[in-house]
Parts: structure tokens; C-alpha cells; sequence
């Protein structure tokens, strides 16, 4: 008999794995391990990191998943790993390009992404990013997303979703049901939305476009025509009504990291708010060995209903061909966008919320 699947996506502390960690994932089985820069040193100690964790998990269907969006969001850095544009720059190629010449670049994008990751054994990409940019959008999103246009937004994300699929690698759209109006960092505070959802309907329109894909992610934001007491993450009425509904979304729904502030109550009371919500599983991003334990043993494991939508997810790698050589790939995409910027991004959210949460702690 198979051993249930916990309902979360866990974390790692460093390089490889600690006794500890072994221990708790032989044990508890969780879905899968999303990795962060801390995690990764080069592509060989990443090549060793993803095939320990697969053994020690031992699940065919383990996720090891990664943000590889491109531009500011990248986990996979020079000089071990291509360039990528970010998806704002993918967005403007239409000032300079013929559509067709856009759609293939856009395609190139998650093509070469795709080919890193599986390379290096990693099967789901937290990508492509969907929320529709506005002048008020912030700051942390706004080279994000891939344009103000509803429609371009939902082709563009077409491509990149099909070429990740065809590739064996599950991407992950987010931020469900659409984050671009926001101006509050959710790692920092919660994002209320006060518009009518007559207005709000731009902004599902890209997940619409888009609700065949295997995978989505929750906005940690309160949309007060629906629920003006909980984010959507956490919200039966907005995952019901807006996401399994109105977008008609039946892929598999991972809600963005519990360890962000514009979610309230201990770490096991957010996991299981999310749940309970409809979220198919919670994602826990910061890594501590005492804060995982807790987690595992209080999260549920995966329904009947997720567990389904897990196995669409699994025909994807099973379906995935082998690595190919993309180097025209690579060098139509390199002439396309021309020059990109090295990785130089000093500020990872997630690990600045970490630090502080262990400052906090010493001081108390």
C-alpha cells in the first residue's frame, strides 16, 4: 500500500540534506521541495541535492520545484546558467517584432528554462507569472508581468505553459485570481482589493485563457467583493466562487508561501486555513527543521480530489522527452532579446523574511 502524501511542499536549509531533514521526509512523505539561491551552489552540487532528495523521499512522482521566471526572479544564476529576460522585457518585443517572431521567443523562453531544470532534475517551475501590470503594481511584481493587455498577458502565458508541458516540466501559474492591482508586498502586509468584480474580470481573464494548466498558485490578497475577511489563500468563498468557478480552474492548487505576513496565526493554523480553503496543498518556503516538523505533523494529507489532479501532473513527466539540444534555440532567443543583464539581485524576500523571524526570535 502506498504511504499517503502530505498536503506540502517543503524546504531545505543549505546545500544538501541534514539528518534531520532525511529523517522527516522518509517519515512524513511530502509532496515535494521547492528550492531557493541558498540552496544551490553549481549545476553538479544541484544534480546531487535533487537526486538525494528523490531517494530519500522515494516517490516517482516527488515535485522539486524552483522559481525560474526569468529577470529579477531566477534561482538559477550565471555563470553555471543561461541569461533569461524578465517577462516585462518578453512583453515589449511586440514594439520591435512581428507576432509570430514573439510568440517563438516567448515559446524559446520556457524552452531553455526547461532544459536547465531537467538537467539538473527539477520537475515544476512556480512560472509563468500571469498578474496583469498597472502603474500602481508593485514594485516586487511589476517586471513580473507581461504587459498591461489582458490578452497578450494570456498568449504570451499560453506559449511559455505549453512549451514547459511538452518539455516534462509542470509550470505553475500564479498569482490566482490576479495580484497586478496590488500595492502592498504581500511578504510585508496584506493586499485588500476594493474594485467591483466587473473591473476585476481584466485581470482573471489571463487565468481563464489559461485554466487547463496542471498547476496554480494562490494571491495572498482579500478581494472584499467576495470575502472581505480572508485572502483568497484562505478564502472557501473566493477559491470556490472565483477560481473553481467563475475561471473554471481544476488543476492543482498550491497556495504562495504561509511564511508571508499578509497571512495571521501560527504557521499549522495558516497551513490548515489554506486546506480548508480548497488549496490542494500549502507551501513552506524558510527551511527550519522545528517549524517543518510542526508543520508535518498537523498538515493533512492529500485528498482523493488532489491526488487526482497529482496524477495529470505525473503524465507530464512521464510523457517528458529526453534533454535536447536547444543551441539554435538559445542563439535565436540570445538575438531576439538582445543583451541581459547578469543576476545582481540583492534582495530575496523570502530569505529577508527569514532573517527577520530569527532576529525576532532571539530577541524574545
Amino acid at each position: 500500500m502506498e504511504k499517503p502524501i502530505l498536503a506540502a511542499m517543503l524546504s531545505i536549509s543549505e546545500t544538501k540534506l541534514s539528518d534531520d531533514e532525511k529523517r522527516l521526509f522518509e517519515q512524513f512523505n511530502p509532496l515535494g521541495i521547492t528550492l531557493f539561491a541558498k540552496n544551490i551552489e553549481n549545476k553538479s552540487q544541484l544534480k546531487s541535492l535533487t537526486k538525494e532528495i528523490k531517494e530519500v523521499i522515494g516517490r516517482e512522482n516527488v515535485l522539486i520545484a524552483i522559481d525560474q521566471e526569468g529577470g529579477r526572479v531566477r534561482r538559477l544564476k550565471e555563470p553555471e546558467f543561461r541569461s533569461y529576460a524578465a517577462q516585462i522585457e518578453l512583453g515589449r518585443l511586440d514594439e520591435k517584432y512581428d507576432h509570430e517572431t514573439v510568440l517563438r521567443t516567448v515559446r524559446n523562453h520556457a524552452l531553455l528554462i526547461s532544459q536547465d531544470l531537467l538537467e539538473c532534475g527539477i520537475n515544476w517551475n512556480y512560472a509563468p507569472c500571469l498578474d496583469i501590470c498597472y502603474p500602481q503594481t508593485s514594485e516586487v511584481l511589476k517586471s513580473r508581468c507581461l504587459g498591461n493587455d489582458e490578452k497578450k498577458v494570456a498568449q504570451l502565458g499560453h506559449e511559455m505553459i505549453e512549451a514547459y508541458i511538452q518539455s516534462g516540466i509542470c509550470p505553475c501559474i500564479k498569482h490566482m485570481p490576479g495580484h497586478g492591482r496590488v500595492t502592498v508586498d504581500p511578504h510585508l502586509g496584506l493586499p485588500i482589493l476594493n474594485n467591483p468584480l466587473s473591473e476585476l474580470k481584466k485581470d482573471f481573464f489571463p487565468f481563464y485563457f489559461n485554466r487547463k494548466a496542471p498547476a496554480g498558485m494562490t494571491a495572498h490578497v482579500v478581494i472584499k467583493a467576495v470575502d472581505d475577511k480572508h485572502p483568497v489563500t484562505q478564502s472557501k468563498i473566493a477559491i470556490k466562487q472565483i477560481i473553481r468557478g467563475e475561471i473554471g480552474f481544476d488543476g492543482f492548487l498550491i497556495s504562495d508561501s504561509i511564511t508571508m505576513h499578509a497571512l495571521k496565526g501560527s504557521l499549522t493554523e495558516r497551513a490548515i486555513s489554506c486546506l480548508d480553503a480548497g488549496c490542494d496543498a500549502i507551501c513552506y518556503c524558510y527551511g527550519n527543521i522545528d517549524e517543518m516538523i510542526n508543520l508535518a505533523k498537523n498538515c493533512p494529507f492529500l485528498t482523493d480530489n488532489s491526488l487526482n489532479r497529482l496524477a495529470k501532473i505525473e503524465n507530464i513527466f512521464q510523457n517528458s522527452p529526453k534533454i535536447k539540444d536547444y543551441s539554435v534555440t538559445e542563439g535565436d532567443y540570445a538575438h531576439i532579446c538582445g543583451s541581459i543583464d547578469k543576476y545582481d539581485e540583492k534582495y530575496d524576500a523570502t530569505e529577508t523574511l527569514r532573517l527577520m523571524e530569527e532576529l525576532k526570535s532571539q530577541e524574545n
